[in-house]
C-alpha cells in the first residue's frame, strides 16, 4: 500500500528528529526477519535508551541529507532499519550484534557514530568491546590488587607470629 504525501512527511519529520537527537545510528538489514524478532529487538533497544525505525531508503536519504550526512541508497539492496542510540554510542551496536548472533538474518550494514560513517567491520569491532562498567570494574581490580596483596602479606606474617607464640606457649 502506497503512503500518502502526508504520511511520508510525518515519517520524514520523525526521522529528522531522531537523527538530531542520536549519539549513534546503525544501519541494519531487516530482510528475512520475522515480526517477533523485530519486536524483541525493539524491546532490547528500548531498555538501553535506543530505538528501531524502519523506513524507505528514499526517506532515509532525504532525512540524512538535511543533516548533511552522506548516504547512498543504491549501495544497499536489502530493506534497511535504523537503530538509534540516544544515551550511549556503543550499546546499540552491541545489542544489535548480540541479536545478530542469535538470528542470522539480522546483519549490521554500517552506521554513523560520533558524526562519522563507520563501515560494517568497524561497527562490529566496536560492538565486541567491553562495556564501560566492565572496563571500570577491571580498572578497579587492577588498582586494588597491590593493596590487597599487601594486606594479605601483612596478615600472613601476623598469622605466622601467632602460630610461633602458640607453639612456644605449649
Amino acid at each position: 500500500m502506497a503512503l500518502t504525501k502526508a504520511q511520508k512527511q510525518k515519517i520524514l519529520d520523525d526521522l529528522k528528529d531522531k537523527i538530531a537527537r542520536q549519539k549513534a545510528m546503525i544501519f541494519i538489514s531487516i530482510a528475512g526477519l520475522k515480526v517477533k524478532d523485530i519486536s524483541d529487538l525493539r524491546k532490547k533497544l528500548k531498555e538501553i535508551g535506543g530505538n528501531l525505525q524502519v523506513a524507505k531508503k528514499t526517506l532515509i536519504e532525504k532525512a540524512l541529507k538535511d543533516k548533511k550526512l552522506d548516504f547512498d541508497k543504491n549501495k544497499y539492496k536489502e530493506e534497511i532499519g535504523l537503530v538509534f542510540g540516544f544515551e550511549d554510542e556503543i550499546m546499540p551496536a552491541k545489542t544489535v550484534y548480540q541479536s545478530g548472533l542469535a538470528n542470522e538474518n539480522l546483519k549490521i550494514l554500517g552506521g554513523f557514530i560520533e558524526g562519522s560513517f563507520k563501515e560494517k567491520e568497524d561497527v562490529i569491532t566496536l560492538a565486541q568491546l567491553p562495556t564501560k562498567p566492565e572496563l571500570l570494574a577491571k580498572l578497579v581490580g587492577t588498582l586494588s590488587a597491590p593493596v590487597s596483596n599487601l594486606v594479605y602479606s601483612l596478615q600472613y606474617n601476623l598469622k605466622g607470629l601467632v602460630y610461633i607464640l602458640s607453639s612456644i606457649k605449649k
